[in-house]
């Protein structure tokens, strides 16, 4: 196969990755006319990670959170998208190898963002849930839907608790916004769905290693989002550490142990780079090390922008968060810096500005630290609401959020309530997970 893209006299910037920094880069670079763009990922599609937890639990469909790249950049020439998965990097030729075939470069960036960290667990890795693509969303949803209807035809609490029971490890935006939706599911819309069920002996668990949930939060929002969570019901277990996972009980580093078949691993992520990358360059949790001009160090055509990026300030000495915040500001930054460098000029040192955290734990209930304030509750809600309504990509994608928002406030309900899956062995998650990705690029296209 071949990439067949036309060379031409403009320099050529291969971006790998269309999460929230290489989606504003290849934006901001595709008005310039000293830049050809080809951008690099294995989806045809962007995807609105921070609401993948509603599509797990049946409060937006997953066409909601996701945007064709295609269309954002229908009217721009410049512009080259290859839907594949790149492999390695040669710097000594600038070539990328992909599954199309080798890629010509005068500036690399990567933007491949983050998997989720098992830890080395393989118990885990093979029978947990995680929830870092929204295929995998699509999958726990079938999962907890699927175990609810097969409650129904066991015989033994012991086999329904199994199957009701939902762990989620990881106390993390992901972790408390899971379990805040799932304990209003509980409560409000799944006895009207399975009235034969006893939703009494149904328990929604949130473990977390650290003594306090949302970690990098404040102190009032790390109590308030515990009594908000305790309040709905959930089992809140801190200074707790997960070993292992049978697929039929989690065992604790206390010794002790739950019962469920639905154990959701949030619980860290791991930086996904490329190989042939110096070693050297490749630090902790995966991340690449880059300067203030997000350069790969040694490599000064080579850079790296967002989760999968290590760049050290006074502020952030260990680099900054893994969040769509400094992605998207080393995005933008990038490339006005790319046009800085095309014309001579001198670059600019990046600087990030912390726009503030924020988890919504239930209806109604939410925690927000910005810069120069920090509120709970309601109006913590609606902030909440409204940042990640103008955040998603098109209008049309924004009209069908607020009315499932809108219905889901009104009517206590979600009509989205949808077993949806291939046809395969019950076990098989990995197998269906990329069915179902393979679904969605069809979809999508």
């Amino acid at each position: 196969m071949n990439p067949n893209i036309p060379r031409t006299d403009r320099k050529r910037v291969v971006i790998i990755g269309a999460g929230f920094g290489g989606l504003h880069l290849a934006r901001r670079l595709s008005r310039r006319n000293e830049f050809q763009i080809v951008l690099i990922d294995k989806y045809n599609f962007h995807q609105f990670q921070p609401l993948y937890y509603q599509v797990a639990t049946a409060g937006l469909d997953a066409s909601s959170i996701l945007f064709p790249l295609r269309k954002v950049f229908q009217t721009c020439k410049n512009v080259h998208i290859r839907v594949t998965e790149a492999t390695q990097i040669h710097t000594d030729t600038q070539v990328v190898d992909t599954g199309l075939g080798p890629i010509e470069y005068d500036y690399l960036v990567l933007a491949t963002g983050a998997d989720t960290n098992f830890f080395g667990m393989k118990n885990i890795q093979e029978r947990a849930l995680p929830m870092k693509s929204v295929a995998e969303a699509i999958a726990l949803r079938n999962r907890v839907l699927q175990n609810l209807e097969d409650a129904l035809s066991v015989t033994t609490d012991d086999e329904k608790q199994g199957l009701m029971n939902i762990v989620v490890v990881g106390g993390g935006p992901t972790g408390v916004e899971l379990c805040g939706t799932f304990a209003e599911m509980k409560k409000t819309v799944l006895p009207r769905d399975y009235p034969e069920l006893n939703f009494n002996i149904m328990q929604i668990y949130l473990i977390e290693s650290g003594a306090e949930l949302l970690g990098p939060m404040s102190v009032e929002s790390q109590v308030k989002s515990q009594e908000y969570l305790e309040g709905l019901g959930v089992n809140v277990m801190l200074k707790t550490r997960v070993t292992d996972f049978d697929g039929q009980h989690v065992f604790m580093n206390d010794g002790s142990k739950l019962r469920t078949n639905n154990l959701v691993w949030a619980a860290g992520v791991k930086a996904s780079p490329l190989n042939g990358l110096p070693e050297a360059v490749v630090g902790r949790g995966g991340r690449v090390t880059v300067n203030r001009f997000n350069q790969v160090e040694g490599l000064s055509n080579v850079y790296a922008i967002g989760d999968v990026a290590m760049m050290a300030e006074e502020d952030w000495p260990n680099g900054h968060p893994q969040t769509a915040t400094p992605a998207i500001q080393q995005g933008k930054h990038l490339a006005k810096n790319l046009t800085h460098l095309v014309k001579g000029e001198p670059l600019e040192e990046f600087r990030f500005r912390d726009l503030g955290t924020m988890a919504t734990i239930g209806r109604g209930l939410a925690v927000v630290d910005l810069p120069k304030a920090k509120f709970q509750g309601y109006f913590a809600w609606l902030t909440w609401l409204f940042v990640h309504l103008v955040n998603i990509i098109g209008v049309k994608n924004r009209l069908l959020i607020l009315i499932n928002w809108m219905w889901g406030y009104f009517s206590y309900d979600q009509s989205l309530r949808l077993i949806i899956k291939p046809k395969l062995p019950k076990a098989n998650f990995e197998a269906a997970k990329q069915k179902i990705e393979d679904q969605l690029v069809v979809e999508k296209t």
